[in-house]
């Protein structure tokens, strides 16, 4: 789950405030774990055993391509915005008029052996590909486990700078609710629950981790265990990312830390931070690769499912799949638009309306009343949400233009 939607956590606390967004947090994160039991229940009823397989018995082929082409467009967005984030970092980013150096252009100055394109390629030949073609998700556990050390060494780091920045009197006053007298209008507070959503996303990768455990029926307390993790990482970075930046901060918190400091240790500080964060994206990328290698493997190839023997074809599929996202990520360096296009249109229908919709059609006969409530409540959120969001962004282009 935690990924680069950590850095836009919070930009939200600006807009919505401190209170409303530890609630949506909640809320969000209590329809994950609602819309991940729909999809376990009916997976020990069923005879699938992956996501896709539960939209066919319910709708059919339909169904599960529809999941596909929805899990290729996210995953493939995703992918390359944890390569523009890593570029970002390493190589900085001028894309809005203002030049913020990377790391390298800091430490060794402007070359082309500090530019992004040389330094994304770097980092996917000898980082991105080697662990993607490892053939079980399994393998991942080591690289997984680091990654959420370093996302918690983050909160850590961005928790002690606000305390000693509150502490030395530089913060300013937290706002609590939203403030609707300068620039944030009603529908505006709509645009926060893709980032949430986005920030939360694990549905396509419950299948997977569940065929490796011991025991599959251990999954639901992964599940749980994994969304209180995330509660509270998201809680801290958006409470204390708000607390140390006020309403300077950016949509992507990183840029803030890529700003000049009047202090050694803060420069040291912001330099952690930073590539922390990037060592954090490349070890999560492999996780969310797996998920994308698996469903463009059964979308062109439904009749010959891909085997762990089969190291040819990971290995090529793998090799397109990052030529691709490199691509993507040089020819676009900022796609913070398409971000919030995924969360509110591709991530709704595979974190909500999907998993909802199996539930509501039964195909199994074994839906409570309360589920189908349920499912019907997460379907409205999630439309309704997404609905005020695409209008509320389509307002905000038009009228900068």
């Amino acid at each position: 789950m935690v990924g680069a939607g950590i850095m836009y956590v919070p930009a939200t606390f600006k807009v919505l405030g401190v209170i409303p967004s530890l609630f949506v947090i909640l809320l969000v994160g209590y329809f994950v774990e609602v819309t991940v039991d729909f999809l376990l229940k009916y997976t020990h009823s069923g005879e699938s055993d992956s996501y896709g397989g539960l939209m066919a018995e319910s709708f059919g082929k339909f169904g599960s391509v529809a999941l596909q082409i929805c899990v290729m467009i996210t995953n493939l967005g995703a992918l390359i915005i944890y390569l523009i984030i890593i570029g970002d970092v390493l190589s900085g980013n001028n894309s809005d008029g203002s030049v913020h150096l990377g790391t390298l252009q800091e430490w060794f100055g402007i070359h082309w052996w500090t530019s992004r394109p040389f330094s994304v390629l770097i980092v996917v030949l000898f980082v991105m590909l080697p662990l993607p073609c490892l053939k079980r998700i399994d393998s991942l556990r080591h690289a997984s486990a680091i990654s959420i050390l370093l996302a918690v060494l983050f909160v850590v780091i961005c928790s002690m700078m606000a305390i000693h920045a509150m502490w030395e009197g530089k913060t300013q006053k937290l706002r609590l609710v939203p403030d609707f007298s300068h620039a944030v209008s009603f529908s505006d507070l709509f645009t926060t629950i893709p980032v949430f959503a986005t920030a939360f996303g694990c549905h396509v990768n419950v299948h997977p981790v569940r065929a490796e455990l011991g025991r599959p029926s251990d999954m639901t307390s992964a599940v749980r265990i994994s969304l209180i993790l995330c509660v509270a990482i998201y809680s801290a970075v958006g409470f204390f990312g708000y607390l140390l930046f006020g309403d300077s901060i950016m949509a992507d918190m990183l840029v803030n830390f890529g700003q000049a400091s009047d202090s050694l240790i803060g420069t040291v500080l912001n330099n952690i931070v930073r590539l922390s964060y990037a060592i954090h994206l490349m070890l999560v990328f492999p996780v969310m690769n797996y998920s994308l290698r698996v469903n463009v493997d059964e979308l062109f190839f439904p009749k010959r499912p891909l085997l762990a023997t089969e190291t040819l074809r990971v290995f090529s599929l793998t090799c397109i799949l990052l030529a691709f996202i490199y691509g993507g990520a040089v020819a676009f360096p900022n796609i913070w638009y398409f971000f919030q296009f995924m969360g509110t249109t591709t991530v709704m229908c595979i974190m909500f309306i999907f998993p909802s919709s199996i539930v509501l059609r039964d195909a199994h006969n074994i839906s409570t009343t309360r589920e189908n409530i349920l499912a019907i409540l997460v379907i409205i959120f999630a439309i309704g949400t997404s609905s005020v969001a695409i209008y509320a962004n389509i307002a905000t282009y038009i009228g900068s233009k």
